[in-house]
């Protein structure tokens, strides 16, 4: 969300200059030297070469969605809201501004170190030793002064004189010259490869040198074309300050031996033309151009953030989205950036928290790589950016960052992670009504199920699987009267099966149908959602059950197999549908489809009394889908405190051989049914099968008999009858014996 009073005044050279005076900071000054000397100039290149590896990749996926759409103010954190969606965008924003706030204050403590001789004067000649702040607190109350009174146009302005003098001292730094250089007669000393165990440790201290490619983002809200000047500022800054790093290291390595390089942080200044004058300016200019960078970033983060609702108090929100009424600067949002600043330059040392910053930069980078990435793997036709990066660079970029996380410090990298799983757990409490990754990973696995469901059906693998599950179809239009074939259904796709539960509205297609069809469907999917619901729920409109089922039975199956399976569903105590039923058992029957009839009773299902399954000896083709389907239904966590009873009936005579045939196959298969509950009955004229049921499973929560369609067709409702004791039942048909592996 944008104000509308926002004055967009600025062009691509506001972006450069913020991006490459951040890049071109006090480590490039302060820490460079250092680097050479540990690791010699072949080291630092490598080192170099890693850290583009990142920032490369990050300024092209960045350059590509800021021309995908138009970018409001918050830079990053606008790109990142808009596609993690605004909970994940908020975590990661309120990150990226505490590292852009706290960074004026690093900036700010490493200008001090251009007055090093004035502290040294004042030791050696007074013997009084100042504290850093006695510099850095007025510079900071002075600079947040400017930036609050006059606002980014005096930030830029003074960008413009603060980066004429970086670039000037950088100049006398390639221009000077020293007694090694002519030693040496610029070529790189031998051994200029050393120490490579100490590889990542030099890369941490340097590291935030790579932080600053993306800083001119932040001024997006100001741009007055942020699309274009976005991808140039930042590409050219990034290019130009790898360039200039492997120049000022090649100058390093052949103008200072490693012993001086590593004493003197300020080494530069012995080696460039006035250097004893022109580095601490540069040093000064460096840092200042750093600090003023993030001073005018931080704000517009913040700013963003609150414009988005993303601190839990309106007020809170109010106050820091408004702008000053003449130029909408951030005034409020500035306020707050310059007293974190000024906290943390008090204190006088941030490097407890540089860690942290770097790790928050670092998941910064990596989710506008991974943002890059599933757009292109997404492939989404509103995809359409004006400047084009490559796949695998930001696939890359996002493998680098998450590396160099935990290379640079495994703790830092966990507490980081750890610290923003908390943030955004506490944004989505009071944010519920927001979604989170849904819209950004959507078209990616939109890919990836196309892409299989193609592969399958090219390599035929569904005809070469032995392994058997279900895929499930259930159709009902008594959706919002029983809910217990919406239950079994998703029973069955937990863990081991796939179901897909169609609404039936009863009538021909046309606007008042197709409308109903949706009204209707918006409420079964917010009435299922649950955590635990793991079927596809969708509408169908038919003039008939026998249309519908024709219908159905052709399509794809969600899982890019084959449906197998069709639920039927009654009410038990008013079966008025059974009839429909029973006559289209015939038509499901010649598609090769195993067939459930669920008679749905009211009375209350008590879990812990288990699932109930009668098997019959001559019947071995129901007999291996009734144990399979009871172990899967058995899976889902509302079955967890129950088990599963097998009850076999068999003929005179075989009691022993049904034992040791039943009792084998639930060994050999790993059922999770005991010895003790399973029960063989002799065939007994006295005694009907629906009585012993009626006796056995009158408790049982659910109870699953075998059934012949043929028989079924003969004898009508009577067949399925008579099952008063019970409570819910499942009779179930299987068109070939299941293999239980």
């Amino acid at each position: 969300m944008q104000p509308a009073t926002t004055t967009r005044r600025f062009g691509t050279l506001p972006v450069f200059m913020t991006a490459i005076s951040t890049i071109l900071g006090a480590i490039l000054f302060l820490r460079f030297g250092f680097a050479v000397g540990t690791l010699g100039f072949w080291g630092v290149l490598l080192l170099i070469f890693l850290g583009h590896s990142l920032t490369i990749p990050t300024a092209f996926a960045l350059s590509e969605i800021a021309t995908n759409k138009r970018v409001e103010g918050g830079g990053e954190y606008f790109i990142m809201s808009r596609s993690f969606g605004l909970n994940i965008g908020a975590t990661i924003g309120f990150a990226l501004f505490l590292s852009q706030a706290i960074s004026v204050a690093f900036y700010i403590i490493a200008f001090t170190e251009a007055f090093e001789f004035a502290f040294n004067y004042f030791a050696s000649n007074l013997n009084i030793t100042l504290p850093r702040q006695v510099i850095s607190i007025p510079v900071m109350i002075i600079l947040g002064y400017i930036i609050l009174k006059q606002g980014a146009n005096m930030g830029v302005k003074m960008l413009y004189v603060v980066v004429g003098l970086l670039f000037l001292s950088l100049l006398l730094f390639f221009l000077g010259q020293t007694e090694y250089g002519a030693l040496t007669g610029k070529a790189i000393p031998s051994g200029e490869l050393r120490n490579m165990d100490d590889f990542f440790i030099v890369f941490a201290i340097v590291f935030p040198a790579f932080t600053g490619m993306t800083a001119g983002v932040g001024l997006s809200g100001d741009l007055k074309d942020p699309s274009r000047s976005i991808p140039r500022g930042t590409i050219v800054a990034t290019i130009a300050g790898f360039f200039i790093y492997i120049a000022v290291v090649y100058k390093l390595a052949i103008s200072a031996s490693s012993e001086d390089l590593l004493a003197d942080q300020l080494i530069m200044g012995k080696i460039a033309i006035f250097g004893s004058v022109i580095i601490p300016l540069g040093l000064a200019a460096s840092t200042m151009s750093s600090a003023i960078g993030s001073i005018m970033v931080a704000p517009r983060t913040l700013q963003a953030l609150a414009l988005d609702d993303s601190f839990p108090l309106k007020k809170i929100n109010r106050w820091l989205s408004q702008g000053r009424k003449s130029d909408n600067e951030p005034a409020n949002a500035t306020l707050i950036t310059v007293i974190i600043a000024l906290l943390f330059v008090a204190l006088g040392n941030v490097n407890a928290v540089a860690g942290i910053i770097s790790m928050f930069f670092l998941v910064t980078y990596g989710s506008l790589c991974l943002i890059s990435f599933l757009n292109h793997f997404g492939s989404s036709p509103s995809y359409r950016p004006s400047f084009r990066s490559r796949w695998f660079l930001s696939l890359t970029g996002f493998l680098i960052a998450v590396w160099v996380m935990f290379r640079i410090s495994a703790p830092y990298a966990l507490l980081s992670i750890v610290v923003m799983v908390i943030l955004y757990l506490y944004i989505s409490k009071y944010h519920r009504e927001r979604e989170g990754l849904e819209s950004l990973f959507a078209n990616a696995l939109f890919q990836i199920n196309r892409n299989l469901q193609v592969y399958l059906q090219r390599s035929e693998s569904k005809k070469k699987l032995k392994e058997w599950r279900p895929s499930a179809i259930c159709i009902s239009k008594d959706s919002f009267i029983r809910a217990r074939a919406f239950q079994l259904l998703n029973w069955i796709s937990y863990r081991y099966g796939f179901g897909t539960y169609l609404h039936r509205i009863e009538g021909y297609y046309s606007r008042a149908t197709s409308q109903r069809a949706a009204e209707e469907l918006a409420k079964l999917i917010e009435l299922y959602d649950t955590t635990n619901n793991h079927v596809y729920v969708d509408s169908l409109i038919s003039p008939s059950y026998t249309s519908a089922l024709a219908q159905a039975i052709q399509l794809p199956g969600i899982a890019g197999m084959e449906n197998n399976m069709i639920i039927f569903e009654y009410d038990k105590e008013n079966p008025e549908d059974l009839d429909s039923i029973i006559e289209n058992t015939g038509l499901i029957r010649a598609g090769n489809f195993d067939i459930c009839i669920l008679a749905s009773s009211r009375k209350e299902m008590n879990f812990k009394n288990g699932i109930h399954v009668w098997i019959d000896f001559e019947d071995p083709e129901n007999a291996s889908l009734l144990i399979l389907l009871s172990f899967i239904i058995a899976g889902h966590p509302t079955w967890k405190k129950s088990n599963i009873k097998v009850f076999m009936t068999c003929s005179p005579g075989k009691y022993d051989e049904t034992r040791i045939r039943l009792t084998e196959l639930v060994r050999s298969g790993r059922l999770p049914i005991t010895t003790k509950n399973i029960e063989i009955f002799t065939k007994d004229q006295k005694l009907t099968l629906r009585d012993l049921i009626n006796e056995k499973s009158a408790a049982a929560a659910l109870t699953m008999i075998g059934f012949n369609p043929k028989q079924l067709k003969h004898d009508g409702e009577s067949m399925l009858n008579g099952y008063d004791g019970t409570g819910t039942i499942l009779f179930v048909n299987s068109h070939n014996q299941k293999e239980i592996v």
